[in-house]
């Protein structure tokens, strides 16, 4: 059931069976989270209060992977084909898809609900003092007077009304580190349950969150992002370089690319919109990267309501070792053994494309988890306004930062059987670095982009 409420939404949950309960206050209030979620559990105690989350004092010095800290945890049930009615209205239009689609092989484990979701202290204070200040621009296009932390943790517009334009800018900038590097793979699965892995070297500087910063100084500047291409060899070495922009109508991203082959750089076109991606097998679209990014000027956004709904949440296995992609990449979707889903409360927004304007998809329906501001899951529809595609981001908490962020993301084409699977480190293990300190500026230039492709 959707609740849809203009005022203060209330609390929500997660307490750990194993993890000591951490007091917390929040600059917002004594009913939300200082991340803006509701602090308190739901009524039939099956999703727990926000408790301060899973911080590094409460878990082991990091190794070469994310010790798992609810590894003796057991599925309380497994929703499939079978018993999908009995679950439905507690799962997304695309998950009951995804089920139906593949009634032998797709499943939910569902299990135990834990809200770890956290970020340091200084993000709780920045996300404080941008909800007293931060607005939108050019018409809903830009934010101003925030930095550091989401801009709209109590997202109302001011005539009281929960704004979904809001809720898409507090995951737009929601907390994911500072400097990021990552060894990871993706890979496009056929029908047939064949694949091809690409294997890049990733690299994020979000200029947002530089401590050093006030929203003054942004200059308009998001993040940064370089990638290049390490396997297969026929590929190797080809490289990316994104600049992210904040108001994206006022100043579109620049983009550039590193061919091995001429060992120049040249000024990328438009990657933006539903530009298909091409490394994806044109399974994505360029503002699919990370569930949603870029200019929300091409769809009406509408609140929907809030829903208590099973998304994945806390994927360490999805996240540690496997070292068998084999076990992981299955016909139609990725193992269902390895995944792990949890009853949590969500912000659902829908947009439709405006008329006039070009879009690959008429319709997509996003649901936005309350503690992290991450979108989970996606439901894109076509041009009939079919439901096409269904995308899901495998929630984990690294944390020794902490932040919470997606082990694994999955794109599925539901006409075709195929899907994309993105992010994956399982055969890496620890494949992604937080760091403090990031590089100048000018380390992610077109003249770096050269200097590093091969």
């Amino acid at each position: 059931m959707l609740m849809r409420r203009s005022g203060l939404l209330l609390a929500s949950i997660c307490l750990f069976a194993s993890i000591p309960a951490v007091a917390q206050t929040s600059a917002l209030g004594k009913e939300l989270t200082p991340y803006g979620a509701e602090l308190k559990g739901n009524e039939a105690g099956t999703i727990p209060p926000w408790t301060g989350g899973l911080t590094p004092d409460q878990m082991p010095a990091l190794q070469d992977k994310l010790e798992n800290p609810f590894e003796k945890e057991k599925p309380l049930f497994t929703i499939n084909a079978a018993n999908l009615a009995q679950y439905r209205d507690q799962l997304s239009p695309g998950q009951r898809a995804l089920l139906e689609r593949y009634p032998d092989s797709y499943a939910l484990p569902v299990y135990p609900s834990h809200r770890t979701a956290a970020a340091p202290q200084w993000v709780y204070d920045n996300i404080a003092r941008n909800h007293g200040s931060a607005r939108l621009v050019n018409e809903g296009n830009g934010i101003e007077q925030a930095v550091g932390g989401v801009p709209f943790p109590v997202p109302l517009n001011a005539q009281g009304e929960v704004d979904a334009v809001r809720i898409l800018w507090n995951h737009l900038t929601r907390w994911r580190g500072i400097h990021v590097q990552a060894d990871i793979s993706e890979a496009p699965v056929q029908p047939n349950g064949s694949y091809s892995l690409v294997s890049t070297a990733q690299e994020a500087y979000f200029v947002y969150y530089d401590r050093t910063k006030q929203w003054q100084d942004l200059d308009n500047k998001l993040s940064y992002y370089m990638a290049f291409i390490r396997k297969p060899s026929r590929l190797a070495g080809g490289g990316v370089l994104v600049h992210e922009t904040i108001d994206r109508i006022k100043e579109p991203r620049s983009a550039w690319v590193y061919n091995t082959g001429t060992r120049r750089v040249r000024r990328a076109p438009s990657i933006e919109y539903d530009m298909p991606v091409p490394s994806a097998d044109n399974l994505i679209t360029a503002d699919e990267v990370d569930m949603f990014n870029g200019a929300l000027d091409r769809f009406d956004w509408a609140f929907i309501g809030k829903q208590e709904l099973y998304i994945p949440y806390n994927n360490f296995r999805l996240s540690n070792a496997t070292k068998d992609d084999k076990k992981l990449l299955q016909k139609g979707h990725i193992n269902p053994d390895l995944t792990r889903y949890e009853l949590h409360r969500v912000w659902v927004v829908e947009g439709t494309s405006k008329a006039g304007v070009r879009h690959l998809y008429s319709k997509r329906r996003f649901y936005i988890d309350e503690d992290s501001w991450s979108i989970v899951q996606a439901d894109q529809y076509d041009a009939r306004g079919e439901l096409w595609r269904v995308h899901v981001s495998y929630l984990v908490g690294y944390y020794h930062v902490p932040v919470t962020w997606g082990a694994l993301a999955a794109n599925h084409e539901l006409d075709s059987g195929r899907y994309f699977a993105a992010y994956m480190d399982n055969s890496n293990g620890m494949a992604i670095r937080f760091g403090q300190d990031p590089p100048t500026e000018g380390y992610f230039s077109p003249q770096s982009l050269r200097r590093m492709g091969r």
